[in-house]
């Protein structure tokens, strides 16, 4: 298993990069940016800070989406840094959320989002594309090829993201349902004909290591993580909007949003958000990774056997040094495989 670290683009700069090449110096393979840039900077002249800074590790959206720029603009931008930097990005990419909510917009259409999948991997793996009646190519590009990972959470979008995403990024660490719709995204690439082998798996969740046995610090590490809750809600009212109650998605993603009201997108991603008190403790320990770093290993170790290839844990929270240290020194070593120098 693979381990990435999921950031906020927020200033200082400095921070941002410091984080991810800390990261970096811990065994994280991956740092991910979030991308909405009303509410955080853009993403890209900081993937060129971080990549120039580091040596090894991948950096890519989380995520992006088919609307807010244009996809050659988009392909052209990660295009370029593999040819700065030697084919060390990812384009993590959805139908859209806050990126789009925040200016008032609606997401994406899944027509659109695959279109623009095939678009920006074409041109960002040094291919010619037909679009827009014309066949198009970066003559400059000789070597930089992109994978495109698709965040998903409904049955149509599962089945899209099996169909033609090269990884699968699911923004829950929910062990029930992370095998639903692994399964499901399976089930579709065979039907489509691929090797349901050939995709990646991303779980991204908050991860906050502290004293599980503590029911004050219990109760403090959900708090930090409370805002989680409230953020895959907005999916999964999505979801409940267009579907009803009624559909195959599990139960356990869509029941608690009952309770949900509004959401501001000022304080979208935040722990500090005041809009999700209606995610209760148990969604929270569902949904992310808390506690001593035994029930971390525990839980990476049950989501590595349903598959996952990589955990990506988010950061926003108020121990961020201390959690990216015990992944480096506790957790990471535990769950990776072990490679035997003789046999």
């Amino acid at each position: 298993m693979e381990f990435g670290v999921v950031l906020q683009p927020d200033p200082p700069t400095a921070r941002t990069v410091e984080l991810a090449k800390r990261a970096e110096t811990y065994g994280f393979s991956h740092a991910w940016l979030f991308d909405s840039h009303l509410l955080w900077q853009e993403p890209f002249p900081i993937f060129s800070r971080i990549l120039n800074e580091t040596h090894r590790i991948k950096v890519g959206t989380y995520v992006t989406n088919p609307a807010t720029r244009d996809w050659t603009v988009l392909a052209s931008a990660f295009a370029t840094l593999n040819e700065m930097y030697g084919n060390r990005t990812v384009c993590g990419i959805g139908r859209g959320d806050s990126a789009l909510r925040a200016l008032g917009r609606k997401p994406a259409k899944l027509s659109e989002l695959r279109q623009a999948i095939h678009v920006i991997r074409e041109l960002a793996s040094s291919r010619a594309v037909e679009h827009e009646g014309a066949t198009l190519r970066f003559p400059w590009a000789q070597s930089s090829e992109l994978e495109m990972w698709v965040a998903a959470y409904g049955p149509l979008a599962l089945k899209l993201t099996g169909e033609v995403g090269d990884g699968f990024i699911l923004q829950l660490a929910d062990l029930d349902i992370a095998e639903w719709m692994i399964k499901t995204v399976r089930g579709a690439a065979e039907a489509a004909g691929r090797d349901p082998d050939a995709i990646k798996f991303c779980i991204g969740a908050p991860m906050y290591v502290g004293d599980g046995d503590d029911p004050i610090a219990r109760e403090h590490m959900i708090n930090q993580c409370r805002w989680f809750g409230g953020m895959v809600g907005n999916h999964v009212a999505d979801i409940v909007s267009k579907y009803g109650g009624g559909s195959d998605v599990p139960a356990a993603l869509t029941d608690y949003i009952a309770g949900r009201e509004s959401y501001d997108y000022n304080s979208h991603g935040r722990a500090t958000n005041t809009h999700t008190d209606f995610v209760p403790d148990e969604i929270v320990e569902r949904f992310c990774i808390i506690g001593s770093p035994k029930e971390h290993i525990a839980k990476l170790n049950a989501l590595k056997d349903l598959g996952v290839h990589q955990f990506a844990g988010y950061l926003q929270h108020d121990n961020k040094d201390a959690t990216l240290a015990a992944y480096g020194n506790e957790i990471i070593p535990a769950v990776r495989d072990v490679v035997l120098a003789r046999s």
